[in-house]
């Protein structure tokens, strides 16, 4: 499933934009150079661009801790936001910075207008130019910002890479010790039982050789009944007949 910022954010990007650059116009009582059409975003630093951050789309992951993706969609949104208003204004810095140079060229050409107009307007590109190095450490915050909540994510998504690793092994070691366990006590109980089946054999066994020595007694003595009860009477001894 993948991140649904992109959307969102190109959205609201476009609103923040327009009053970004509304603002900046009427703060000069009229269309400075280069307002009114995209500025360019390549060439800052890393070579990200605020465009790599709104179509970056990241892995989910599944039963694993982690951030909420809305909010981090929403942080980054607010990044991109401050990202792009920032080379709007360094790219504004730019355009009065060359103007300003661009006018200050021309009074030696024309000394009539020198007293005039020169005096005020240099001031504040002189001092719009040191803070040019404000929206480029901006920049550069951001950059960094973002590259460290990435650092943050890869890092906890090892860290549970790892967690998982060591609790499939410890779970694994468990089955197989307890595999193991059972498989011993099956082969006690069967040893058990047929120890027991051994010496129900032998018993058996006795009683058969017991009982086939009480029947033979049994019959010899009938036998012995029998001859004796044929001598009395006179009759052919059983022995004498063969039987």
């Amino acid at each position: 499933m993948t991140s649904t910022r992109p959307a969102r954010l190109g959205l609201r990007h476009s609103r923040n934009a327009r009053l970004c650059f509304a603002g900046t116009t009427a703060g000069d009582g009229g269309t400075a150079p280069g307002i009114g059409h995209r500025p360019p975003e390549r060439g800052i630093h890393h070579g990200i661009v605020p465009d790599d951050v709104v179509t970056k789309q990241f892995q989910h992951v599944r039963f694993k801790e982690g951030f909420d993706p809305d909010e981090v969609d929403d942080f980054l949104d607010e990044i991109v936001v401050e990202w792009r208003k920032a080379l709007a204004e360094n790219e504004e810095l730019k355009a009065k910075l060359a103007a300003y140079e661009s006018g200050a060229a021309q009074p030696a050409a024309a000394p009539v207008a020198e007293a005039p107009a020169p005096a005020p307007t240099p001031a504040p590109a002189l001092m719009g130019a040191p803070d040019g190095s404000a929206p480029s450490a901006a920049s550069a915050g951001i950059i960094e910002l973002a590259q460290r909540l990435h650092d943050e994510h890869v890092a906890e998504g090892r860290a549970q890479r790892d967690q998982l690793i060591a609790d499939a092994k410890a779970q694994a070691a468990t089955i197989v010790t307890d595999a193991e366990t059972r498989g011993r006590e099956e082969l006690a109980k069967l040893e058990r039982e047929r120890t027991g089946l051994e010496s129900r054999i032998s018993e058996l066994r006795q009683f058969e050789r017991d009982y086939r020595a009480q029947l033979r007694s049994y019959i010899e003595g009938k036998l012995r009944d029998l001859e004796t009860t044929a001598t009395t009477s006179g009759a052919t001894p059983v022995s004498a007949i063969g039987l």
